[in-house]
C-alpha cells in the first residue's frame, strides 16, 4: 500500500502523462534524489526506482511517438535515408529521423489544410506553431549534420508556406500558380481602366489628407472592398473560373498596396 501511494504521489507531482517535459524532468528527480512526494526523498524510494524508470521510459517513448505522429498524416512514397523504412511527410515512421523535403508536396499539403481560398487562419497558425515545435533547428543542435541540414530546410519551407497562405493576396497568387495562371509583371496594361482610375483617386486622397479620421475611413473602405473581393475570389475558384479569378487578383493587388500605405500612415502617427 505504501509503495502504491508513493508511486501515485510521484506521478501526480510530475504531472505524469500530461507533458513530455514532465517526463524528462522525472529522470532528473530520480537521479538527484529530490523529493517527489511530500516529505519523501527519492533515496527512500529504492524499491520504486526500477518500476518508475520503466514506466517513465515507456510513457516517454509512447508520448513522443504520438507527438510525432500527430502531424505526420501524409505518407511520403520514398524510403527513409537512415533506416530504409517507409516515411511520413517530415519524419520516418520507424526510426523517427527527420526527412528531407518532399518535392511533390504543395503548401496546403505541407500545412495539412484544405486547398481552398477561404482558410481558417487560426487553425493555419496553430498548425504552423505545432510543426515548428518539432522542425526548428534549435532541436537538432546535437544531431548529425544531415539532420541539421534537413531541419533547416524543412523549417524554412514551413515558414515560407505559412507566410504565403496566411494573407489573402499571396494565397490567391499561389492558388492560381498551382493552376498554371501567373500574374505577370506590369498588370496595369490589362487592368480594367475604371479600376485603375478608382485606385488612383484613392491613392491621391490618401497622399493629400493629413486628417487621421480620413485615413482611417480610407482604410476601412479598402478593407471592405478586399473582403468583398475575397468572397468573389472564393466563388470564382470554386467554379474553376480562372479568368475571373485573375481579374479579381489584380484588384486585390492594388487595394492591398493601399492597405499597406494606410497601415504605414497609422504607424507614423503614433
Amino acid at each position: 500500500m505504501l509503495l502504491q501511494w508513493t508511486v501515485m504521489a510521484c506521478l501526480n507531482r510530475l504531472g505524469f502523462l500530461k507533458t513530455f517535459q514532465g517526463l524528462k524532468h522525472a529522470h532528473g528527480f530520480i537521479s538527484n534524489g529530490q523529493s517527489l512526494a511530500f516529505g519523501v526523498s527519492c533515496f527512500a524510494l529504492t524499491p520504486c526506482f526500477t518500476f518508475l524508470k520503466g514506466v517513465f521510459h515507456k510513457a516517454a517513448k509512447t508520448n513522443l511517438t504520438l507527438n510525432y505522429r500527430c502531424f505526420c498524416t501524409m505518407t511520403a512514397d520514398r524510403p527513409c535515408w537512415n533506416c530504409g523504412s517507409s516515411t511520413e511527410l517530415f519524419f520516418c515512421s520507424s526510426c523517427k529521423v527527420i526527412q528531407p523535403p518532399h518535392n511533390n508536396i504543395n503548401y496546403f499539403q505541407l500545412l495539412n489544410c484544405e486547398e481552398k481560398f477561404s482558410l481558417d487562419t487560426q487553425n493555419l497558425q496553430k498548425r504552423y506553431v505545432e510543426l515548428q515545435r518539432y522542425l526548428h533547428p534549435d532541436n537538432f543542435g546535437q544531431k548529425s549534420l544531415k539532420e541539421q541540414e534537413y531541419s533547416e530546410t524543412q523549417s524554412g519551407l514551413v515558414n515560407k508556406a505559412y507566410r504565403t497562405l496566411q494573407k489573402p493576396l499571396s494565397r490567391a497568387i499561389y492558388m492560381l500558380e498551382l493552376r498554371g495562371v501567373l500574374l505577370e509583371e506590369g498588370t496595369d496594361a490589362c487592368a480594367d481602366p475604371a479600376i485603375l482610375l478608382e485606385v488612383m483617386e484613392v491613392n491621391e486622397n490618401l497622399a493629400e489628407t493629413q486628417n487621421q479620421d480620413e485615413v482611417d475611413a480610407i482604410g476601412q473602405s479598402v478593407r471592405d472592398k478586399l473582403k468583398d473581393l475575397a468572397e468573389q475570389m472564393t466563388s470564382s475558384l470554386n467554379k474553376g473560373d480562372l479568368l475571373t479569378a485573375k481579374a479579381l487578383l489584380v484588384q486585390m493587388k492594388y487595394l492591398s498596396n493601399i492597405e499597406e500605405k494606410v497601415k504605414k500612415r497609422i504607424t507614423e502617427s503614433w
